[in-house]
């Protein structure tokens, strides 16, 4: 998993660090660290320039 690049991985002032903002049960969560599935179903990507450089 990528999570550094990801939109929904963004800093929390109450805890102090980087969070997944996205709002997924503990089901989901074990499916996703669990199971052969590597990448997150929530992942957006982070890079808002990347269109800006597709489109040169």
């Amino acid at each position: 998993m990528i999570c550094d690049t990801c939109a929904n991985y963004a800093y929390d002032d109450d805890w102090e660090c980087y969070v997944c903002m996205v709002n997924m049960d503990e089901d989901d969560y074990g499916r996703m660290v669990a199971g052969g599935n590597k990448e997150c179903p929530y992942y957006q990507d982070g890079d808002e320039y990347k269109v800006v450089r597709h489109q040169m």
